[in-house]
């Protein structure tokens, strides 16, 4: 056996991964989780996905991306509960990874260790710029990250910030196209 007790692993386990799909709203994140997950599906794999209990902006259960793609997902009020439900599957899908607690990383860890290939979707940054939740812990533990780009309504460039265009001051506030629109860095940090 090797490591401590608390990540306790045969020399014949085999090896999961964590891969991390972030960017800003708008830029294909749920599309791209949602693309894998079924590349999964078609080979047959068993899969499982979530999604924070909170997020039911397109549906209560299914995960669902700003294009209208969506896939069954279970909606969970704790990263603990994936941790739970998952393990019998070969593959798990998480959307929405910023609005779940801080145990997430150490959930997508035991996951992978156990021979699961984690798939986390999320926005990295909040609206003000700043990193967001457990998106920054999941990269930097990571074997792949991909972050991709909206495209910036001001000004048509690759677009990596979330600008909120409300006046709503909490960090987590769950919305689309009314309090959120993709811009890049200088119309970003541009004044309106």
């Amino acid at each position: 056996m090797l490591f401590s007790e608390d990540r306790l692993v045969h020399r014949d386990a085999s090896y999961g991964s964590i891969e991390v799909i972030c960017g800003s709203m708008f830029s294909g994140k749920t599309e791209e989780l949602i693309r894998r997950v079924r590349r999964s599906q078609l080979a047959k794999l068993p899969v499982e996905i979530f999604k924070p209990a909170m997020d039911t902006r397109y549906h209560d259960k299914d995960v669902t991306s700003h294009d209208s793609n969506s896939i069954a997902s279970t909606p969970v009020d704790h990263s603990s509960t994936i941790l739970l439900l998952g393990s019998v599957a070969k593959v798990v899908g998480i959307d929405e990874a910023q609005f779940f607690d801080d145990e997430l990383p150490n959930v997508c860890t035991k996951l992978a260790n156990a021979g699961i290939r984690v798939i986390v979707a999320g926005l990295d940054m909040d609206f003000k710029g700043e990193p967001f939740g457990p998106v920054p812990a999941l990269m930097a533990i990571a074997e792949h990250v991909t972050k991709v780009h909206a495209v910036c309504v001001r000004c048509g460039a690759p677009a990596n910030y979330s600008y909120r265009i409300t006046a709503d001051d909490q960090q987590l506030l769950v919305g689309e196209k009314d309090r959120y629109e993709p811009r890049c860095r200088p119309c970003f940090y541009r004044v309106p």
